[in-house]
């Protein structure tokens, strides 16, 4: 791919970003379809944010995305935010929209919801009003739980938490998509009923990530059952204990790649009006 005058460029803002596997997945995406654009990371400390920010608009970025520890703080410094994204608290990316006769704005959106939904479609188990849980209550546990809510309307939604407190808050927080009064908060040592009785289970902690990859959420593998789907977040390694222990019981598993992949490709959508070339990226992470 050519870098010239009028290539447009979409960056990382993060602390730490050398991690990231999203300029792999979007410029991947850009040479595969002839898209003149480059994507960056770009490591910024807190209190560079609202530069970082206002140089988005002075360079007339074609975008951007957002990740820790900036997703709460960054709202406050865009035009607009979507639905979701005000729901959710958290901004993960952001668009810019040309309007006539007036500024370009910066527009924020959360495409973690969209992502991880995306792979629970391709699932043959019923889950419109089942039981559900959610390992965690960070800030991956608020997209998870914003998302089961507008979807599926659970009859019951349990928080495991090793702080109840954080837990509580986030069922605040999002009280106004609880219509049903389906949240519930727990702690570990407390959660085994909700585990067997939940059609999905979600681990929404970083349990299981390399280089520790034998922790999980739940080591009580036997509480897993066949008609169960558990959805692991972690995308390194591919397969985790969780997603291990649980298809050894019969459990339909969904990897964290699935999602990672999938809020990138609502990200790019948005950046460039095509569909992004999925099949492509997921080689180009493995082969990495």
């Amino acid at each position: 791919m050519d870098i010239d005058a009028t290539t447009r460029v979409v960056t990382l803002l993060g602390h730490p970003v050398e991690h990231s596997q999203s300029p792999r997945i979007h410029n991947t995406a850009f040479r595969a379809q002839d898209v003149n654009a480059v994507y960056v990371a770009t490591p910024v400390r807190a209190e560079d944010l609202r530069a970082a920010v206002d140089g988005l608009r002075a360079l007339q970025f074609l975008g951007a995305n957002v990740t820790v520890p900036h997703k709460e703080v960054v709202r406050s410094l865009l035009d607009t935010v979507s639905e979701r994204a005000a729901a959710v608290g958290a901004v993960n990316t952001i668009v810019r929209e040309t309007r006539a006769g007036g500024p370009d704005r910066l527009r924020g959106d959360n495409t973690d919801v969209e992502g991880f939904l995306a792979p629970l479609g391709g699932v043959g188990a019923p889950l419109d009003g089942a039981p559900m849980l959610v390992f965690g209550a960070g800030g991956a546990a608020r997209a998870v739980v914003y998302g089961l809510l507008d979807r599926y309307t659970p009859e019951r939604l349990t928080l495991v938490a090793r702080r109840p407190e954080q837990a509580e808050q986030l069922a605040a927080d999002l009280s106004g998509q609880d219509a049903q009064e389906a949240l519930r908060v727990t702690t570990f040592a407390d959660a085994a009923p909700a585990v067997r009785s939940s059609r999905l289970l979600v681990n929404a902690t970083p349990l299981g990530m390399a280089p520790t990859p034998e922790e999980t959420p739940w080591p009580a593998a036997d509480d897993f059952g066949a008609d169960q789907v558990a959805y692991d977040l972690v995308y390194a390694p591919e397969e985790t204990r969780f997603l291990r222990d649980a298809a050894a019981q019969g459990a339909t598993p969904i990897g964290g790649l699935d999602m990672l992949v999938e809020q990138a490709a609502a990200a790019y959508a948005q950046w460039t009006g095509a569909e992004m070339p999925r099949e492509t990226v997921y080689q180009a992470l493995r082969d990495a």
